[in-house]
């Protein structure tokens, strides 16, 4: 009988391309690896920074508020009167559709981004904006916004303009990868700069899409086409805008 020796493990030599495939690919899976743990320290540490800016923001709303707070209680002491800061910022809201609208105001509507009835948006106060507010007004209600509506308008309605298509700000990254070379890289950071009308108040507010609302709860006033101080609608409503987009969010 002819006999003959099993092979080993040991004695199959591996071919020599199949080794470098081998190292290759185990080169490639550290660096991968590598990447992922420096990409997620990289996340830890903007997340700190993000939070840190977060908190600095609150302090400053709040000694804001304190400040105002003090100089409306020593102006009452001393028996004058507390004139506060001109407003920056409105918020403006279409009420009324298309038709029997003049050209200047439907051009101004255009310009404002308001082309539904419902569509709201942030506009800096100047006297250029004051002005075309006026030419608009029997078509839309507007006043100053507060910190709390500014905040729940971008968390719950905030929509991003990113070529010219609407997508919805479902993280951070949206924001950073349009912003960012602004200093603006997280919903916090957007909402500071619009409350505040800061220096790239335009670049920020042009990255929101108008805000799609509802009707009010209740539905709008019977006298609408009436101006708001006549018991109606349109045109400044100061304050009290707050607690009526709170019934259209």
């Amino acid at each position: 009988m002819v006999s003959y020796t099993v092979p080993t493990v040991k004695d199959i030599t591996v071919p020599e391309t199949l080794l470098k495939k081998q190292k290759a690919a185990a080169k490639t899976e550290a660096e991968l690896k590598a990447q992922e743990a420096e990409k997620k320290k990289a996340l830890v540490a903007k997340r700190k920074e993000i939070a840190a800016r977060t908190k600095k923001y609150y302090q400053e709303y709040r000694q804001a508020e304190q400040a105002i707070a003090k100089a409306r209680k020593e102006a009452k002491k001393n028996g004058e009167y507390f004139v506060p800061a001109e407003n920056k910022l409105v918020f403006v809201v279409r009420i009324r559709g298309i038709n029997n609208i003049p050209p200047k105001p439907r051009k101004v509507l255009q310009l404002f981004r308001l082309l539904q009835i419902n569509n709201g948006v942030f506009i800096r106060l100047n006297k250029a904006t004051s002005e075309m507010l006026q030419l608009i007004q029997p078509y839309v209600a507007y006043g100053y916004p507060n910190l709390s509506t500014i905040r729940e308008l971008i968390y719950k309605r905030g929509y991003a303009k990113v070529n010219k298509q609407r997508i919805p700000i479902y993280d951070n990254e949206v924001i950073e990868a349009a912003l960012g070379k602004y200093g603006i890289a997280s919903v916090e950071d957007l909402i500071h700069e619009i409350y505040t009308v800061g220096p790239h108040f335009k670049e920020a507010n042009n990255f929101l899409w108008p805000f799609k609302l509802s009707n009010p709860t209740g539905g709008w006033n019977s006298r609408k086409f009436n101006h708001f101080i006549q018991g109606g609608d349109f045109g400044n409503r100061e304050h009290f805008i707050n607690p009526l987009v709170k019934a259209m969010n």
